[in-house]
This record gives structure tokens, sequence and C-alpha cells, in this order.
């Protein structure tokens, strides 16, 4: 199991990364993640949610991605609550103080699934979530240590050492465990080294002295790891980048969720991508993005509260070019309704009225993985839908895309404005080549994403062969 001394250390990726070189051993290997808690969520194939990072270690390992990998899933919807996905299916929403009491109960369901990935494993990489450090959180803990006791297994700890103190967050971490957790933890990691490796080797030394720990390796920065879809939203104002081509521009909303959709523009030439946070307006560009959502009707609350419905139909005026994806393509319309309470208090919020079309969230959720083609040019696309709410209008006569047969989306009267429920839709190469082509500038076809993340995923393990002992840390795996 490997966990952290804090959140965004880079687990998830490095899991992901030794998933790839031990499946490239002949190993069968399986991720396994007891509870996650994000807003970017991924279809499986058995029909339910989980994370999105486990699903890239699925991929990282050959195999696609089932809700055993990941059977606990927590997506933030305020500061305070979330809704809470269980073994792929939506249980209703809980609130943070809540939810200590309800984590003992799903001890049994997180478990099992556990067990039933490792009967068919030759290893499961298992990642924590947070910091192991949070021993105020360790009562019915399923994500951490807790659930590190209840399955009988060993722990790595990483640390990351670009935030800086990374030698006093491992070992302020074996301060505060009880001595029986401190004991699970066999080794450490030092994730993302800037410069020359040989500054830290006493580094390591002293780590190792201090905790009683092995050193299983320092991980040197690796660019190429951009590649890979991020986890949390605070990586996304790294992700932008800059051209003298096409400008697109993204507003950060409060609960953005799916936005590794914006990942295909990260690395297209003659494309700058903009993520624009709050308190800044949205500038001048050829395409504003409304992303998915996990809150629509609050995340549109706050784009009015920071002035971006006025920024934005200045925008259209001027002839620019909109698409909205999931809750974005809600928000564009004239009207939501939310009958049941499913977002907050019953009643009907005014849309941006740039569509017109109008929704009615609905407690059955959509979850199927797509195919099908962007309209009018023909162009093979494939996706995923996962959304609440049905959409309907006179807009939805002209679809944006055609899905195995079924009209998905609406284009506006004046063909600037475009919404569709398919995520994933900027992931092939040629249906992304076709939307930039209509901003005016010809676009030759693009690189498919998913060859993207393969080539990342390759060098990234590559690279950690170098940098850890891989046979090290497979020395510390138990039978279950």
């Amino acid at each position: 199991m490997f966990q952290g001394t804090g959140s965004s250390v880079g687990k998830s990726v490095l899991v992901a990364g030794i998933a790839r070189a031990l499946t490239r051993r002949g190993l069968a290997v399986r991720p396994f993640k007891p509870q996650n808690m994000s807003n970017n969520a991924a279809v499986t194939h058995d029909g339910g949610e989980i994370g999105r990072a486990q699903a890239l270690q699925a991929r990282a390992c050959g195999v696609v991605p089932t809700v055993d990998m990941n059977p606990v899933l927590l997506k933030p919807q305020s500061e305070t609550g979330s809704q809470l996905v269980v073994c792929g299916k939506v249980q209703g929403t809980v609130r943070a103080r809540e939810y200590q009491d309800v984590k003992k109960a799903l001890m049994p369901e997180v478990l099992g699934a556990f067990r039933r990935l490792a009967a068919d494993a030759d290893i499961v990489l298992i990642e924590g979530a947070g910091s192991a450090s949070e021993v105020n959180l360790r009562a019915n803990d399923i994500a951490n240590m807790g659930f590190a006791e209840a399955a009988n297994v060993n722990v790595v700890l990483i640390g990351d050492i670009d935030r800086g103190g990374v030698i006093a967050s491992l070992v302020g971490t074996k301060a505060v465990l009880t001595d029986a957790d401190a004991a699970r933890i066999k080794g450490f990691i030092v994730n993302r080294m800037r410069g020359d490796a040989s500054l830290f080797s006493a580094g390591m030394a002293v780590i190792a002295d201090q905790t009683g720990w092995s050193p299983l390796g320092l991980v040197t920065h690796l660019a190429r790891v951009g590649d890979l879809p991020a986890e949390d939203a605070s990586d996304l104002t790294a992700s932008a980048n800059v051209s003298d081509g096409l400008r697109i521009v993204v507003p950060h909303l409060p609960t953005i969720a799916n936005f590794d959709d914006l990942d295909p523009l990260k690395s297209d030439p003659g494309v700058s991508l903009d993520i624009i946070p709050p308190g800044r307006p949205l500038p001048i560009c050829d395409l504003v993005i409304l992303p998915g959502s996990k809150a629509t009707i609050s995340d549109l609350r706050a784009f009015r509260e920071q002035g971006w419905d006025i920024d934005l139909k200045a925008h259209v005026r001027r002839g620019g070019r909109v698409l909205g994806i999931c809750g974005g393509y809600q928000m564009l319309g004239r009207t939501i309704e939310d009958p049941d309470g499913i977002e907050g208090p019953c009643g009907m919020t005014e849309g941006l009225g740039l569509l017109d079309v109008d929704t009615v969230l609905t407690k059955d959720k959509r979850l199927t993985e797509v195919r099908g083609m962007l309209l009018p040019e023909g162009v093979a696309m494939s996706g995923y839908e996962i959304h609440i709410g049905r959409t309907t209008g006179p807009d939805c006569d002209r679809p944006f895309a055609d899905l195995e047969g079924q009209p998905d989306g609406a284009v506006s009267a004046n063909g600037q404005v475009w919404g569709t429920y398919l995520h994933g839709l900027l992931s092939v190469g040629k249906a992304r080549a076709a939307l930039l082509t209509r901003l005016g500038v010809p676009v030759n076809p693009l690189e498919d994403q998913e060859e993207r993340v393969e080539a990342a995923l390759d060098e990234w393990a590559d690279h950690l062969e170098t940098c850890l002992d891989l046979d090290a840390l497979l020395s510390l795996a138990q039978p279950v």
C-alpha cells in the first residue's frame, strides 16, 4: 500500500507508473484505492463510476476498469458535503462530520472489493488517500492505516520534496503514528526531485536513520508526466500552455468535474489554453469552454458572481464560439429545474440563455461509454456520459453529435454555441481537429490523446525503473 505524507504528493501517478513497469514484467497487476475524493470520475465497463486516477492505473495494467478498483468515491458538492458513491452507485449525500460515522459500515464493502481483485491478480497496488498522519481521523479509517490494518498489508510512505520540508514530513509522520501503525510502514519514497539527485543522498540517509524505514528510491522530475491526467483541480493552473495560435479559455469553476476533458488541448501545437481563476475576467479569445460540474446550479451562481456571464455574452457578440460540456451545457440553456432538491433547495434557476434549451435534474444517473460522430462533419468520436438531468428544447433539433444513432446536445441558431453531454470528445484527434477548424484556422488531424497517454506511461515506467528499487518493493508484498 502506498500512502502519502499529504495530498498531491504524486501517489496516483507513481502507482500508475509502477503498475506499468510490473505489468511489463509479466505480472497480473491490479490497482485499488479504498476511498477516493474526486470529481474526476470514470465510467466502468460494469456500469458504475470510479475515480479517473484508478481508470488510468487500470490502463497502466492493461485491464479494463471495474468498480472494485475504487469501492468508495466521495464527490465534493460543497465545502462540507459530498455525494457518496459505493461500488459504483450513488448512495446519497453525506456531510463531512456524518461521514465519520458512516465509514465503519463501509469497511466490509471495501474489503470485499479488495479480495475480489486480489483473487485474480499476482499483486494489487493499493493507493491511500490524503495524509497518513491524519491521526484525528484514524478511528473507523478505511482509506489509510485503518485499511492497511484490516487487510494486513505493508505500507510504503511517499513524500514530495518539491513542496519543501520532505524530511520533516516523513519523520514527522513516524512521530505522530501509533507504534503499531508506524511498524506497518516498511519503506519510503521521495518524489519529484528537481536538479542533482546526489544533493539529497544525505537527506535519504537522515530519513532512514530517524524512521528505521528502508529508502526505496528518489524519483526525479520527468516532464512527460504532464501528459498523464491530473486528479486534483489545483493542478489545472499548471496545465495551461501558451502559443500564438488559437486561444481557448476555461473558467475555473468551484466544483469543476472531469477536467481531463481539457488535457488533449495542453500539448496541441497552435493552441493556447488559459484556465481563468476567480478574480480575473474572461479574456478575448476564440473559444470559451464551460467544463463539467459536480454542482451545476451553485457553479452557475459562482460564474455570475465573477461577472463571467457578462464576459461570455460579450464574447458571443464579438463572434466568439462557446462549448459547454455536461454541466457546462446545462448552464448555457434558459433554465435548470431541480424539482427533487438534488443539488439543494427545490426550484428553478435561470441559465445563461445562450442555448434555447431547458434542463430538468433527475435522480437517475446516466453512466455509459458511447461512440458516434461529430455533426455536421461526420467525424468519428467516442467518450462517455456521466450526468443527471434531461435537456430539451428547440436547439436540440440541431444536435451537436450523433451517438449510436441518437442525437446528442444542441447548437444555437447562429452556430456559435455548442452543448454536449459527451465527455472525452476532444481525445480523438480527428474530432478535435474538426472542432478547432471551425474557429477559422484549418487544423490537420491531430494525435489521439490515448496515444499520448500510452507513450507517457511507458516513458514514466522506464524512468521509475531507474529511480526505484522495484525488486525491494515486490519483496514487501504479502499474500492475502
